[in-house]
């Protein structure tokens, strides 16, 4: 029983290096393409949506 453990501790440490080493071999991933907007969109969409908020809590307001 214990040759076994030993065995089980010893094809696991085999197969985490040889891991390692065939991930080190892999290529890279290719790099992130662009952000289809500059942020303008968005700040400008946050604007409305504050504007419209402002609106509302002046006619609940008033």
């Amino acid at each position: 029983m214990e040759r076994l453990r030993v065995g089980f501790a010893v094809m696991l440490i085999f197969g985490f290096v040889l891991n390692m080493v065939h991930s080190s071999n892999a290529q890279s991933l290719a790099p992130a393409s662009p952000p289809m907007s500059d942020g303008v969109t968005v700040d400008q969409g946050i604007a409305y949506v504050l504007m419209l908020l402002a609106l509302v809590l002046t006619y609940i307001i008033h």
